[in-house]
């Protein structure tokens, strides 16, 4: 499977501290946030906040932000497991 780009972001450490947040806090919090607004599937979400699905779902449950699972979710959750070595 190739590598995936990634992207990258600069946030003064003058914010973070402001808001009181390391750089894993900061993804987890923006992962969080796109997922609410569906604008990441739950598997991109998890990949950002850099969780497992169990975690992120935590995470989510805490927030009470409500779970929607259609089929780009269920795409990437095969892939997932495509990766992992669990599915053909």
């Amino acid at each position: 499977m190739p590598e995936e780009a990634t992207a990258t972001l600069e946030i003064p450490q003058g914010v973070l501290d402001a808001a009181q947040m390391n750089t894993h806090e900061l993804r987890r919090e923006l992962a969080l946030a796109l997922y609410a607004q569906g604008r990441l599937s739950l598997g991109k979400a998890r990949e950002l906040a850099d969780l497992s699905l169990w975690e992120f779902r935590q995470w989510l449950g805490l927030r009470r932000i409500e779970a929607h699972y259609d089929t780009a979710d269920v795409q990437d959750d095969i892939a997932t497991l495509r990766a992992l070595g669990r599915l053909p």
